[in-house]
């Protein structure tokens, strides 16, 4: 099928972070795009403010017949009303994986991947290419902070694209220049093992082509059997990898610091987005946007200007009474990431973090991390878990990983309560929302409690 030629997409799970942005590429293009998603959410609202309608409730009523393409995520049970009306029918299917390579076959693909720190990589390279003027199609897993958007378009025939491994869909992109971030252990209700992951990671790195590129953080486990004709390392600061950062400097929830890559070197860089780990994030953007001759002051600027991902280590309160910080974390590694470079900037505030479990199957296979970095907090309440696409596994719940914290001040919260626990704090706190769920739901209205005089 050219997907260039269809009319009329519509999109099953539309409110899922990259099959929203999918959506916006065939909006873009012309084409009436609709969709069904499980429950309304502000980025489905803004899809409807755009033109796209959303419909909520599994309604074959509502599901349109002429449709020449359904674009669907495996998110979405194989049971699905709509779903199964499709399929039996014979109207062409694709995953969101397929269509996004089917779109990027032709095109220059910078693409990311890792088990995490790959959307906000992903953000800061489109960022910097579009800021600079050198231009990209940027299919983000994230909505950038500076154009309210996971989307946008451009002449240049080259495409930025968070490589998602979720159900190995990242092995249908073709990279010309790969970045993995990070090959730790998740998805294991999809991979079953460890090996299996770093298996999936190694045939990514085999996708890119000819004379390409590999950009991977230093110390990845099997470093050796990645892909790309040319691989280069990156590391926050260890000087043995090809790109880190030098001369760290810190004040108040900002960094400048000096980026060192082979024998190039940007001084004076400054980012005002918190924790260490998103100045290693930028040492990859930086490393990306150098190996394509974007301009020193260029990439400096662009970096300056960069106001972050939403959920990503986001400053939704930043004011002298309290600080309060919103991040989609939801892998103990993430969440350990989080939680120190928060209390790296501001050490004088106690840190209490609310933290949502997504999914039964994580929470079971990572119940013990999940609790030892909770317990790096001075307080931390837990929600329940948060299921998406799973059944409910008998013993697992949030008291798994309540019951091995060692941390005296934890309980476990409605998302109602945790509103009324923290409408009694005093100034002069840190508060981190945490988790990969619908946890967000709660973020306006702790702004307000927080800002109220």
């Amino acid at each position: 099928m050219d997907i260039r030629n269809i009319k009329k997409v519509y999109f099953i799970g539309i409110g899922g972070i990259g099959m929203s942005a999918l959506a916006r590429y065939f909006r873009f293009h012309g084409k009436e795009v609709s969709g069904y998603d499980r429950t309304e959410t502000a980025l489905t609202k803004q899809l409807v403010q755009e033109g796209i309608p959303v419909h909520y409730e599994e309604n074959l009523s509502l599901a349109p017949e002429d449709a020449e393409l359904i674009v669907y995520t495996p998110a979405v049970p194989a049971e699905h009303k709509e779903l199964v009306y499709y399929r039996q029918h014979g109207y062409p299917l694709m995953k969101r994986s397929e269509v996004l390579g089917a779109i990027t076959q032709s095109s220059f693909n910078i693409c990311v991947a890792g088990t995490h720190g790959k959307t906000t990589v992903t953000t800061m390279v489109a960022h910097i290419l579009r800021h600079s003027g050198y231009g990209c199609n940027a299919f983000l897993g994230g909505i950038a902070v500076n154009y309210n958007s996971n989307y946008w378009s451009h002449e240049r025939n080259v495409c930025v694209v968070e490589a998602d491994e979720y159900d190995r869909s990242f092995l249908r992109l073709s990279p010309d220049i790969a970045v993995i971030t990070a090959m730790d252990a998740d998805h294991l209700d999809i991979y079953g093992t460890h090996e299996a992951v770093e298996e999936a990671f190694i045939g990514f790195s085999q996708k890119i082509k000819p004379g390409g590129l590999l950009l991977s953080k230093a110390g990845l486990p099997r470093g050796n059997a990645l892909g790309g004709d040319t691989h280069l390392t990156y590391h926050l600061n260890d000087t043995r990898a090809n790109a880190c950062a030098a001369d760290i400097h810190m004040h108040h929830g900002s960094y400048t610091f000096r980026v060192v890559m082979n024998n190039w070197q940007l001084k004076d860089v400054t980012l005002h987005m918190g924790g260490m780990h998103n100045i290693e994030n930028m040492v990859a953007a930086i490393g990306v946007a150098h190996q394509l001759g974007i301009d020193d002051e260029a990439i400096r600027q662009a970096v300056a200007a960069f106001k972050g991902v939403k959920r990503r280590f986001e400053y939704v309160v930043k004011n002298e009474r309290f600080v309060y910080i919103d991040d989609y974390a939801h892998h103990p590694e993430e969440l350990r990431a989080l939680i120190t470079g928060a209390k790296g900037l501001f050490p004088e505030w106690p840190c209490t973090v609310v933290f949502q479990p997504h999914l039964f199957t994580r929470t079971r296979d990572f119940a013990d991390g999940f609790a030892a970095v909770l317990d790096l907090a001075d307080e931390a309440i837990l929600l329940p878990i948060y299921p998406a696409r799973e059944l409910p596994i008998e013993g697992v719940t949030s008291e798994l990983i309540l019951g091995k914290m060692k941390n005296h001040h934890k309980k476990l919260l409605n998302k109602q309560d945790v509103l009324k626990e923290l409408a009694v704090k005093q100034s002069g706190q840190l508060i981190i929302t945490a988790g990969a769920g619908d946890i967000d739901t709660i973020v306006e209205p702790m702004k307000k409690l927080l800002t109220q005089p």
